[in-house]
């Protein structure tokens, strides 16, 4: 079952001006910067950057926190939804997919056993 927002993810063409942009954002430095993904503590929820995807009004999506990323999308498949990003694993136990919903609209789910509801404001 879905547990509560968790990350919402950014794709950026240039990731370096990403970066800059959004520490000026958010204002701090990313907690992780890698040539692949640049995640943002805020507010306890990750705000995230990748290199790869398409920017735009429907670039960027939001990621549904659930205890098991496997089983979530077997249900929200079984509920009529199709498989957008299959389940894959981007390190450090985290686990992320999503799928279109039948009204054409993407959720994405996550799996991160480094999240910390108490961190949350």
């Amino acid at each position: 079952m879905i547990q509560g927002l968790r990350t919402v993810i950014y794709p950026v063409t240039d990731l370096a001006r990403g970066r800059e942009w959004y520490s000026q954002v958010v204002g701090h430095a990313p907690y992780f910067d890698e040539p692949y993904y640049v995640g943002y503590s805020v507010g306890g929820f990750e705000l995230g950057l990748i290199p790869d995807g398409t920017p735009g009004s429907q670039g960027s999506i939001a990621y549904w926190g659930v205890s098991d990323a496997e089983q979530e999308m077997a249900r929200l498949v079984a509920l009529d939804a199709s498989v957008h990003e299959k389940v894959k694993d981007v390190g450090e136990g985290i686990k992320v997919g999503a799928v279109t919903d039948p009204f054409g609209n993407i959720l994405g789910i996550i799996e991160n056993p480094n999240f910390k509801i108490q961190d949350a404001r």
